[in-house]
């Protein structure tokens, strides 16, 4: 392994003038410093960022662990991430700890299972001396992965830590399902259904708050008789969209582009036409959603914002040791705002639908 001391040698010069012009520090002349950045390259060093930190007591390297990288939420959230720590001179180390290429959906309850995964990579992170962690979920809910006290940084992405030691980034489910519904409402619908996830999962909770808001304001009467709840699956799609439209909806509203994938099968096999006859619109806005015909009006995820917003908050509670609106006692949350797209899947409603 090439060090310092073989470029000083090679270029004649003190091991702290090469060390002074790697860290830009060096009062070197324009000869000295271009000679010993070629030789550098020439020789192939490479600096030790841990043993510079622990002289410095910081790495400038930080740990992600993504609960898994296959769920199509995280690998954007890794790259805002990704981006801000490069911007600031960071750099990070990615952990996949495979939640769900393990046990799929069935290892939220199994705490001794689950930990078995994560605490080792944990004091992995802590062993190579990690400036902070960020934990990337992937869906939305309370984990308890940090110990109470948890010695370095760390914060939450797309779920919620429920402490005020460990701030959490998640997605307003709430205000971006209020908003669409409020759309569906705006072009005449007053009966609409809803297709949402399991009924205890915090995102189904949550935009049906925001849907129950929207009917609210319209003073339009909830009606818990048309709301379907089941895996987020296009199977639940298809079998809640049937359930629905003999309900009598002129709309429906899903809380997963998966599910609206299902319910266009079962309206396009009634031989009606989705935007026209039934309006359709989602959430999430997944890259199939501009390809449905027509294509799927629906909610994008703003999944880069979260990385960038989990690193800023990272960042600043490394560099200063505190968070400006940190509230004692209160957990830190910071939720993001969705942007609605809005595509031909959603038309007015019929005239014998309209109030």
């Amino acid at each position: 392994m090439v060090t310092i001391k073989d470029i000083a040698q090679k270029c004649n010069v003190s091991a702290t003038t090469v060390s002074n012009i790697l860290n830009g520090k060096a009062k070197a002349g324009k000869e000295t410093r271009d000679l010993v950045m070629q030789t550098v390259k020439e020789m192939g060093y490479q600096p030790n960022y841990i043993a510079q930190g622990l002289r410095n007591s910081r790495t400038r390297i930080i740990g992600i662990i993504a609960e898994d990288i296959t769920q199509f939420t995280i690998p954007k959230i890794i790259e805002g991430i990704m981006e801000h720590c490069e911007e600031k001179g960071y750099r990070t180390i990615v952990q996949n700890l495979r939640l769900y290429a393990r046990w799929s959906d069935q290892w939220y309850d199994k705490d001794k299972d689950y930990h078995s995964i994560l605490d080792p990579v944990l004091q992995e992170m802590l062993s190579i001396h990690v400036d902070g962690i960020i934990y990337v979920a992937g869906h939305a809910r309370v984990i308890h992965c940090f110990p109470k006290g948890f010695r370095i940084p760390a914060v939450m992405a797309y779920a919620y830590s429920g402490s005020n030691e460990v701030p959490s980034v998640a997605i307003d489910d709430t205000a971006s399902a209020y908003e669409i519904v409020k759309y569906l409402l705006d072009m005449g619908h007053r009966r609409i259904g809803v297709i949402g996830g399991r009924s205890d999962n915090i995102h189904t909770q949550k935009r049906l708050l925001g849907y129950q808001k929207a009917l609210f304001e319209a003073r339009v009467l909830f009606d818990p008789g048309l709301v379907r709840y089941g895996n987020w699956s296009r199977d639940l799609g298809y079998q809640a969209a049937g359930e629905l439209m003999d309900c009598g909806v002129s709309a429906l509203f899903c809380m997963a582009d998966q599910m609206a994938g299902g319910a266009y099968d079962r309206i396009e096999e009634r031989g009606l036409k989705v935007g026209k006859d039934i309006s359709v619109a989602g959430f999430d806005d997944q890259d199939m959603a501009e390809f449905f015909r027509p294509g799927l009006t629906t909610t994008r995820l703003p999944l880069n914002e979260i990385g960038l917003e989990a690193a800023r908050y990272l960042l600043e509670k490394i560099e200063t040791g505190k968070i400006a609106a940190e509230q004692p006692g209160e957990a830190l949350e910071t939720l993001v705002p969705c942007r609605m797209q809005m595509r031909s899947s959603v038309g007015r409603a019929p005239a014998l639908w309209q109030a």
